[in-house]
C-alpha cells in the first residue's frame, strides 16, 4: 500500500517537474519544431516552388522523373485508374509530385472501356481522321473538335493527350496518313493550332508529333530520312513551328527514325536548337514508346521523358507481345539505372538531367493530376457526338456530280452496293483507334434520313458478310495489342454480283449507290495493288456493271468512298454521276453520309492532299519506302521541296483532283479581289458571293508565285486560306487576310536564313491549286533577309535534287 502512494508522489512529481520545464522553455519547444518542420521537404506547389524541389530530389528520383513507369493498365499490367492509359510517369509523393497520365490519340480519346472489378463502360467519342477534319479548312470546327476531345480526356482523369500528328502526306501510301492532316505545312499548321486551343482550353495538354519526318511505317523506327535543310525548314518542320509558335503546345513527341543519321530523339540539332533556340518552345519532349537506342544521348539532346519506360526496343516489344511473354518486369528495366551511373561517371552532367526535369515540373503543374481535379468518368458523350457528326459531314468532298444527281429526293429508293454499307469504317487502326460505343453504317444512316433501301439486295450483303465472317481466313479477333488498340478485322473481298441481281434491283430503285472501303493503320504502309491504292477486279466491275444497268435504264449513279487516304480513282471516275470522298468519318459515319446525300448539308469541304492519276505519277515514289526495296535502311527525299501540289503544279503533271479541290451543290464567286502590299505585308481582302440556289459554305485559298532568281520556287504555295459563314443564294461574305514577309520567304541554305528575293511576285486567290479566280502582281525592289536560324541538320551525303 505504501509502495502504491509513493509511485503515486513520484508520477506527480514528474508531471509538475514536466510541465515546468515545458513552461519555462516554450521558446526552446518553438524553436525544435521550427526545426522539426524545417528538415521536412519542401513541396512542389507551384512554378515558383520547382527549383526546390530539384535541389531537394535524390539522384534516383531524378532519374525515374525523366523515365516512364510502363503502360498503367494495359498488356496485363496491374490494375490503374484509367485502363487503357497508354503512359505514366513516376510520382514522388514525399514532395508533392503526381504521376501524369498520357493517352492517345488523334481522332478521340484511346482508352479501354471496361475496368477490373468495374461493371461500367467507359467509351470515348471517335470522331473523324485528321485528314477529313483537315478537308473541312475551317479553323473553329476543328477548335470545336478539339474541346470536345480535350473534355473528356480531362473528365476521365488523364493529362496530356498524345495529338495531334503533324507529318505530312509525302506519298499517298503511307499507313499513317489518315492520322496526320494534310500534304502542305500551312493548312497542316493551321489545322493543329485549332485542334491544340480546342485541347488544351480544358487545361490539359497536347502533343504534337511526331517530330518530325515520320512520313512512313516502313522500318520506321530505324530509316535513315535523308532530307534537304530546304526540304526540312519549309515543308517538314514548318507545321511544327506554326503550331509551337501560335498555339504553344504543352509537350512534343520526338519520332522514332533517323533524321539525316542521327535518331530524332537523340538529335540535339532538332530538339535543342531548332526547338529551343529557333523557336523558343516551353514545353517539355517525350519520346515516341521504345524510340531512339542510347537513353544518354537522348537526355543531352533535350529528349526530357522517355517513354514508356524500357529499354526495349519496339520489335522486342512486339515480339514479346506475339510470343505472350510481356510481364511487369519487362516495361521498368535499366534506363533510370543508366541515368544514374552516367551522372555518377560524368558522362551525363546532372546539370542536363536538372534542366529536363525543370521542363517537365513547369508543365506538371498545369495538370489536373497535380491540381487534384476530381473527374466525372462522365463526359458528354451525347453532345460530343453531335459535334463529331458535323465534323464528318463539313469534311466530306464532292469530287463528281454530274447533272444535280446529288442531293437526293427525300423519296429516292436506293439499291446500296458494297460490303462498306455495313461495314463502314470510322477511321483507323493503332495508336489512332477510338473505343466508341458504336459505328452508324451508311445503310442505317440513310435509312434513318428516310430513304428506302432496297431490302433484297441489303439483305443479300448481310447474309454474305455474315458467311464470310464465320469462316477463320475472315474472322474478327482481338488486336494484338490488346482490346485498347481495336480488333484485327481482315477485309473480305467484294460480295460477287449477277446480272440477275442487279437487274432486279434497279427496276425496284430510282438510284444506285456504290460504295468503296479502305482502312490502313500503324506499323504498316499501304500499297500499290489491287485491293488497296488500286480497285480489285470486282470493285471495278460493281462500279461498270451497276453503272451501265441503271444508266440503260435512265437512272443515276453515285460512288460513295469511305477511305482514309488516296486511291486511284481515274480508271472508273467517268462511270458515275457523282463521287463523295466521306473519309473516315467517326462514329456518326452513316449519319452524316445521310446527311449530305440529302441535302440537310451541302458539302463543303476541299482535298488536303492530291489525288494522283496514278501511283507512279508521284513524285517520291520512286523513294519510297526507301532502299533496299526488301528491307529498306534509308530513304532519300529527291522530290525536295517539290512534293504534293508543289510538285503537281510546277511539273505540269495532271492530277485526277487537284489539292484544294471540292464541289459544292451551289456555286459562288469572287467579285472583289484586292491585294495592298506595303512595306513589311501584304493585305489581301476577298469577296465571296454565293451565285447559286442553295445555301453553302467557300474556301478561299490565297497562293502565292514567287520569283526564281538564285532559289527556284514551285509555281505556287499556300500561304493564307479562311471559309466563309454559311451563304445565303446571291449573300457576300469579305475575307480578310495579312501576309508577312517571312510568308513571301523561301530558305536559302547557304545563308541559312530565310530570305524575300528580289523580282515580281504573285498573289493567285482560288477555289483550289488550279482553280485561280484571281491573280495580282506586286513587286519587290531587292533581296530581304527576313530571319537568320542555325546552320543545323545537314544532310551527311549529296541528295540528287529535283530540279526545275
Amino acid at each position: 500500500m505504501l509502495y502504491g502512494k509513493k509511485k503515486v508522489i513520484l508520477i506527480l512529481i514528474f508531471i509538475l517537474f514536466f510541465l515546468c520545464g515545458w513552461v519555462g522553455n516554450i521558446s526552446v519547444f518553438a524553436e525544435t519544431s521550427i526545426q522539426t518542420n524545417s528538415s521536412e521537404p519542401p513541396k512542389l506547389t507551384d512554378e515558383k516552388s520547382i527549383e526546390k524541389v530539384i535541389n531537394e530530389m535524390t539522384l534516383e528520383e531524378k532519374a525515374k522523373m525523366a523515365v516512364g513507369r510502363g503502360f498503367p493498365g494495359t498488356f496485363g499490367n496491374p490494375k490503374a485508374d484509367i485502363a487503357g492509359a497508354v503512359g505514366v510517369t513516376h510520382g514522388i509523393e514525399r514532395l508533392g509530385i503526381p504521376p501524369l497520365f498520357f493517352a492517345d490519340g488523334p481522332a478521340g480519346l484511346r482508352i479501354s472501356p471496361f475496368r477490373e472489378g468495374d461493371p461500367h463502360t467507359y467509351y470515348a467519342t471517335a470522331f473523324p481522321i485528321e485528314t477529313s477534319l483537315a478537308s473541312t479548312w475551317n479553323k473553329n470546327l476543328v477548335t470545336k473538335v478539339g474541346k470536345a476531345i480535350g473534355n473528356e480526356v480531362k473528365e476521365y482523369g488523364l493529362d496530356i493527350l498524345l495529338a495531334p500528328a503533324l507529318n505530312l502526306h509525302r506519298n499517298p501510301l503511307g499507313g499513317r496518313n489518315f492520322e496526320y492532316f494534310s500534304e502542305d505545312p500551312l493548312l497542316t499548321g493551321k489545322m493543329a493550332v485549332s485542334y491544340i486551343n480546342g485541347v488544351q482550353s480544358n487545361d490539359v495538354g497536347a502533343t504534337i508529333k511526331h517530330f518530325v519526318a515520320n512520313n512512313q511505317e516502313t522500318n520506321r523506327t530505324d530509316i535513315d530520312t535523308i532530307v534537304s535543310q530546304r526540304a526540312l525548314r519549309e515543308l517538314y518542320l514548318k507545321g511544327f513551328e506554326i503550331a509551337i509558335k501560335e498555339a504553344n503546345p504543352w509537350a512534343v513527341m520526338s519520332a522514332y527514325n533517323k533524321v539525316n543519321s542521327t535518331h530524332a530523339s537523340e538529335n540535339k540539332e532538332l530538339l535543342t536548337t531548332v526547338l529551343r533556340d529557333d523557336w523558343d518552345f516551353k514545353g517539355f519532349v517525350m519520346t515516341d514508346w521504345f524510340a531512339g537506342t542510347d537513353p544518354i544521348a537522348q537526355m543531352i539532346a533535350g529528349n526530357d521523358l522517355i517513354m514508356p519506360g524500357d529499354s526495349i526496343t519496339l520489335t522486342e516489344f512486339m515480339n514479346a507481345l506475339k510470343n505472350s511473354t510481356i510481364d511487369e518486369k519487362i516495361l521498368d528495366r535499366d534506363h533510370i539505372t543508366e541515368i544514374m551511373n552516367a551522372v555518377k561517371n560524368g558522362t551525363l552532367d546532372e546539370s542536363i538531367l536538372d534542366r529536363n526535369i525543370r521542363k517537365i515540373l513547369n508543365i506538371l503543374v498545369k495538370t489536373p493530376s497535380f491540381k487534384r481535379y476530381q473527374h466525372s468518368d462522365n463526359p458528354n458523350l451525347q453532345k460530343n457526338a453531335e459535334i463529331s457528326r458535323q465534323a464528318g459531314s463539313e469534311g466530306m468532298v464532292l469530287l463528281k456530280n454530274i447533272h444535280k444527281t446529288l442531293p437526293l429526293d427525300e423519296n429516292a429508293k436506293i439499291g446500296l452496293f458494297g460490303n462498306t454499307q455495313i461495314e463502314t469504317i470510322r477511321g483507323g487502326t493503332g495508336s489512332g483507334y477510338v473505343n466508341a460505343p458504336y459505328t452508324i453504317s451508311i445503310a442505317d444512316g440513310l435509312k434513318n434520313r428516310g430513304f428506302t433501301l432496297n431490302n433484297d439486295l441489303l439483305q443479300s450483303y448481310k447474309s454474305y458478310i455474315t458467311t464470310l465472317r464465320h469462316q477463320e481466313e475472315y474472322k474478327i479477333k482481338p488486336s494484338i495489342l490488346g482490346s485498347e488498340f481495336g480488333l484485327e478485322i481482315p477485309t473480305i473481298p467484294e460480295k460477287p454480283l449477277k446480272a440477275k441481281e442487279i437487274n432486279k434491283t434497279v427496276k425496284e430503285t430510282d438510284v444506285g449507290v456504290v460504295v468503296i472501303g479502305r482502312i490502313s493503320g500503324e506499323f504498316e504502309d499501304r500499297k500499290n495493288e489491287k485491293g488497296d491504292f488500286l480497285l480489285t477486279d470486282r470493285e471495278q466491275d460493281m462500279i461498270t456493271n451497276v453503272t451501265n444497268e441503271y444508266h440503260a435504264s435512265g437512272k443515276k449513279v453515285i460512288v460513295i468512298l469511305n477511305i482514309g487516304g488516296p486511291i486511284e480513282v481515274a480508271s472508273w471516275r467517268d462511270k458515275p454521276d457523282a463521287i463523295l470522298l466521306t473519309w473516315q468519318p467517326g462514329q456518326e459515319a452513316g449519319f452524316a453520309v445521310a446527311d449530305v446525300i440529302s441535302g440537310l448539308v451541302n458539302p463543303s469541304g476541299k482535298l488536303p492532299t492530291t489525288f494522283p492519276m496514278a501511283y507512279n505519277d508521284v513524285p517520291s515514289a520512286k523513294n519510297f519506302p526507301g532502299t533496299p526495296e526488301e528491307n529498306p535502311e534509308k530513304v532519300v527525299y529527291e522530290e525536295d521541296i517539290f512534293m504534293g501540289y508543289r510538285y503537281f503544279t510546277t511539273f505540269d503533271i495532271e492530277p485526277a483532283y487537284e489539292f484544294g479541290y471540292g464541289l459544292s451543290y451551289t456555286t459562288f464567286h469572287f467579285p472583289k479581289v484586292k491585294v495592298k502590299k506595303s512595306k513589311d505585308e501584304v493585305k489581301v481582302s476577298v469577296t465571296v458571293e454565293n451565285s447559286g440556289d442553295i445555301s453553302g459554305k467557300e474556301v478561299v485559298q490565297v497562293y502565292l508565285s514567287a520569283p526564281d532568281n538564285k532559289l527556284k520556287k514551285p509555281a505556287i504555295e499556300l500561304k493564307a486560306f479562311g471559309k466563309t459563314k454559311q451563304l445565303k443564294p446571291k449573300e457576300r461574305d469579305t475575307l480578310k487576310f495579312q501576309l508577312d514577309l517571312k510568308d513571301l520567304a523561301s530558305f536559302d541554305e547557304e545563308r541559312s536564313a530565310w530570305v524575300v528575293e528580289k523580282g515580281s511576285y504573285q498573289i493567285k486567290v482560288g477555289a483550289s491549286s488550279e482553280n485561280i479566280y484571281e491573280t495580282v502582281i506586286f513587286e519587290v525592289e531587292e533581296d530581304m533577309v527576313v530571319e537568320k536560324v542555325n546552320d543545323i541538320l545537314k544532310p551527311k551525303m549529296e541528295i540528287n535534287k529535283l530540279s526545275k
